[in-house]
């Protein structure tokens, strides 16, 4: 973690705010380059190559290149930034986090008079994930 910068959004700034979701690790490495993921654990752990074989690597490898996600993979991605409790919009593996913020929206959605926040790629794989009878769901605009 001796070469990366914590960069915070605006959001921020606002007094008792504080998400997870809104730190942003950007790597010092040259702009041009695509972070796959970031190192999030102070201990050493593996080199990131050593999960290369990984579906969340493979995925975000997939993103970085243009590629365009499927059904079962936004579905996949849904549930697994969900269901985590270190990230809002991020997946973490082996002490890596694999941010997917480009691609996931935000969404409140009200169920049994609650309303809840969460992030997917879409409506369709936010309904799958979700269990029971859903009121309304609003997608609420990135800036």
């Amino acid at each position: 973690m001796d070469k990366q910068n914590v960069y915070t959004t605006s959001s921020m700034k606002e007094k008792g705010y504080s998400s997870s979701s809104h730190y942003r690790i950007k790597s010092v490495a040259k702009e041009s380059e695509q972070v796959l993921a970031t190192q999030f654990v102070q201990w050493n752990i593996q080199p990131l190559e050593s999960l290369c074989n990984s579906k969340v690597y493979l995925l975000r490898v997939k993103l970085n290149r243009g590629g365009v996600m499927s059904r079962e993979e936004k579905d996949w991605l849904c549930e697994a930034v969900n269901s985590n409790t270190y990230f809002r919009t991020a997946v973490p593996l082996q002490g890596w986090r694999f941010d997917f913020y480009d691609v996931l929206k935000k969404y409140l959605v009200n169920q049994d008079g609650r309303w809840t926040e969460y992030y997917a790629p879409d409506r369709t794989s936010l309904r799958s994930f979700l269990c029971g009878q859903i009121n309304q769901i609003v997608e609420i605009p990135k800036h």
